[in-house]
């Protein structure tokens, strides 16, 4: 049996992680998460990704049952690393992360890979690694003390703590928090904002957005305009940018041809 579901919803390809009982993740699963997140990147239809869990659980992280049966904690979890996400660093298209539950160590760093988090008010979101004798170097080290202020992200990192919604949502972890019955149709909400937008210039932002993280404003302006993000030239030399203005000024909505 699959672990994860995929349907199309126009453009949004919305993956469902369904591996009862707390959507935990080992080798196999990385590898279905990853055909996933393959498929929406490479299907020229599809704009958006949203990842969201079954039951209680976003996804409580690594298998520890399949650790016992001797899968190992530096095991291959294929091209796009742990859940198929947390190591895809050429993905072309925006990933929106509707964390219905428990997001629990790898589970938390899968919403953490993922460009825009939404959350249900029964989130919740911790890192217990440490006090399993690992660590959360799916992205947990990396990725939190960029999203949180350091030393709450530390304090998460070293002692387990939870972090709830609402908090999450005040430290901007988080763009929203809503009940469990509106999840999905927030999360597509934002999705069908995003799709709404040209291909070539979310990507590029994307991909400038990373390129210049941490960068005071001038160096990023210096890496911005160098030619280190390739996109950035296609997208000002695009159909796409003469498409925009245009169907602006004919007060009509434009027509995004992704080149």
């Amino acid at each position: 049996m699959t672990a994860v579901r995929c349907h199309a919803e126009g453009e949004v390809l919305v993956i469902q992680l369904d591996r009862p009982k707390a959507n935990a993740i080992n080798v196999a699963t990385s590898l279905e998460l990853y055909a996933a997140f393959r498929r929406l990147d490479e299907d020229p239809a599809l704009r958006v990704g949203v990842i969201t869990g079954t039951g209680r659980f976003f996804s409580a992280g690594w298998d520890l049952g399949a650790a016992n049966e001797g899968e190992a904690a530096d095991a291959d979890h294929g091209p796009g690393g742990f859940a198929g996400l947390t190591e895809y660093f050429t993905l072309s298209k925006p990933v929106i992360a509707a964390v219905n539950g428990l997001a629990v160590g790898g589970g938390f760093e899968l919403a953490l890979a993922a460009d825009l988090i939404v959350a249900s008010t029964a989130a919740r979101f911790w890192l217990p690694e440490v006090q399993l004798g690992i660590l959360p170097d799916s992205g947990g080290l990396l990725r939190l003390p960029k999203c949180l202020p350091e030393r709450l992200a530390r304090e998460m990192i070293l002692t387990g703590r939870r972090l709830e919604p609402a908090e999450a949502l005040a430290h901007g972890l988080v763009s929203q928090v809503v009940e469990p019955e509106a999840l999905m149709e927030a999360a597509l909400g934002l999705a069908r904002q995003i799709a709404a937008g040209a291909p070539l210039a979310i990507r590029a932002a994307r991909e400038i957005l990373r390129a210049t993280h941490g960068l005071d404003v001038a160096e990023g302006y210096r890496v911005m305009r160098s030619g280190a993000v390739p996109v950035y030239r296609a997208m000002l030399d695009s159909e796409d940018a003469l498409e925009g203005p245009r169907a602006f000024a004919e007060g009509r909505a434009p027509q995004w041809r992704g080149r």
